[in-house]
Parts: C-alpha cells; sequence; structure tokens
C-alpha cells in the first residue's frame, strides 16, 4: 500500500489544519481496510490517533476527541484528519495508516509544529 500524506506545517494554539492521504497500490479492495492516522511525538512512541471503518465507524485517541474529525473517500481513496483547538501538545509526525488483516502500512509522515 502506497500512503501519501499532506497537509502538515506550523499553526499556532487554538488553530486548526487538514491532512491529507491519497491511497494508492492497495494489495486488497480499500473498503477492506481500516484507515486512520497515527503521531510520534519527539521522545514518545507512536500512538493512534483516529482511524475509521468503510462503513464509516470512528475511534479516537481520548486526547483528541471532539477537536479532530477523521473522514475518507473510497471513490477518490483519500483519507483526511481535520485538526481543530490544536495544542502544543499534538506536536508530532503524523502517518497516514492503512491496516488489513494481513499487513499494517504507513505513510511517510507529515510533521504538524503547534506553538504556544
Amino acid at each position: 500500500v502506497q500512503l501519501q500524506a499532506s497537509g502538515g506545517g506550523m499553526m499556532q494554539a487554538g488553530g486548526s489544519l487538514r491532512l491529507s492521504c491519497a491511497v494508492s497500490r492497495t494489495t486488497l479492495t480499500l473498503s477492506m481496510y481500516i484507515m486512520g492516522w497515527d503521531r510520534q511525538a519527539p521522545g514518545k512512541q507512536r500512538e493512534l490517533v483516529a482511524t475509521i471503518t468503510s462503513g464509516g465507524t470512528t475511534n479516537y485517541a481520548d486526547s483528541v476527541k471532539g477537536r479532530f474529525i477523521i473522514s475518507r473517500d473510497d471513490a477518490k481513496k483519500t483519507v483526511s484528519l481535520e485538526m481543530n483547538g490544536l495544542k502544543p501538545d499534538d506536536t508530532a509526525v503524523y502517518y497516514c495508516a492503512a491496516r488489513s488483516i494481513y499487513s499494517n502500512d504507513f505513510g511517510q509522515g507529515t510533521q504538524v509544529t503547534v506553538s504556544s
């Protein structure tokens, strides 16, 4: 699976950013993947941020609930993460993720930096 993320950047606390991920070269039908976003902050382990099934069921880390919204468009083969009310603790490299019963694939990551 090839995952190309874009949309990262620098933002002041309280601002918003939207990340997008273009999905290609899937070995399975895209609907068979749980799509999502992980992130890794400096000196910390990678953590799951949000996931979405093809049926639209979403799951969020407690730290982003109510602020982030994940969406997917299987026809366009894209996954997005709308990030609102950004906090300095949201600073991390964000990775687009495609999970199936056979594999977990990640994109190259996009940097998000939130200043106070």
